[in-house]
């Protein structure tokens, strides 16, 4: 089921390898490119002119802005408590759970092998490391790493002259 008949593609989207993606119940914007082995779940929206990298995961309640790269391997969640039972052993289903969404800003870039809990923003033009666990809100602008992920730096810090 490679892309189902509910996706809605925007004009000039790119899937390099339409057989190897799975995209069900999406919005994919204008010009996207989407790689290899990347998975976006139904209700996910992305943006236009974004690029999203081979095997990441994009999970329902993820909304992506324009001109966003994510890439190899970023993993979004959606579920704070998840569990594959409920308290009396059966299997859960959508009912016995609630959708914890996510905000990525435009701009933003976020490296390969980055994982994104559920419920934050990352804000406009913000960068997150390679690796890094997001676990709360990311300003605008700011550059996050690490595990929690923390800021790093402020982007386009002046530099004094004289300054060694």
């Amino acid at each position: 089921m490679p892309i189902k008949d509910d996706v809605q593609l925007g004009r000039d989207v790119r899937i390099f390898h339409p057989d190897l993606v799975n995209l069900y119940g999406c919005s994919v914007g204008d010009e996207t490119r989407i790689g290899t082995f990347v998975e976006v779940q139904v209700g996910a929206n992305i943006g236009a002119r974004c690029k999203i990298s081979s095997h990441s995961f994009i999970c329902e309640g993820v909304t992506i802005e324009d001109e966003v790269f994510i890439g190899h391997g970023v993993m979004f969640t959606n579920d704070k408590y998840p569990r594959a039972t409920t308290a009396d052993g059966r299997l859960q289903g959508p009912a016995d759970w609630e959708v914890e969404r996510t905000y990525v800003g435009r701009g933003a870039s976020i490296g390969s092998n980055a994982t994104i809990l559920c419920g934050v923003t990352i804000g406009a033009g913000a960068i997150v490391g390679a690796g890094a666990v997001v676990t709360r809100d990311v300003p605008p602008q700011a550059i996050v790493a690490g595990v929690p992920a923390q800021v790093m730096e402020p982007r386009n810090a002046a530099v004094e002259v004289g300054d060694h």
